[in-house]
């Protein structure tokens, strides 16, 4: 495995405990999330507990690239993508939920420039020199 793609699996699992480190406590008192964020009050809270629940989900989608992103390329993709998503969509959210989208972009753009540039080192070892 390349340097960059080692580094790309670390990065990925920074972005896991993260993720779980803002997810779980939210999932189960997420008044004290949301007061502790300074967001506003939701109602029910029922639909701030579900997204830190599909945050965690979506967290677990992201294990096997970071463990090896040559054999898991879908998922190492989709990981970059999401976090682009995730960016955008928090973008165009009112600006106290910006940093959650901010979060996402740290993520996005070093996984996406290790991702191609670990697959163009692979690419390179299996071709051979030119």
């Amino acid at each position: 495995m390349n340097t960059y793609a080692k580094w790309f699996g670390r990065v990925v699992w920074l972005g896991i405990i993260v993720n779980l480190s803002l997810a779980i406590p939210t999932l189960f008192v997420p008044d004290k999330m949301l007061v502790l964020l300074k967001l506003e009050p939701a109602m029910p809270t029922i639909w701030v507990s579900f997204s830190a629940n599909l945050l965690i989900l979506l967290s677990l989608f992201y294990i096997p690239a970071a463990i090896n992103l040559y054999h898991y390329q879908a998922n190492a993709w989709l990981s970059v993508i999401s976090r682009m998503t995730g960016f955008t969509f928090f973008l165009f959210q009112p600006k106290a939920y910006l940093a959650f989208g901010l979060l996402d972009l740290t993520f996005a753009i070093p996984t996406g420039i290790l991702l191609i540039l670990a697959l163009q080192a692979e690419k390179s070892v299996i071709s051979g020199p030119a």
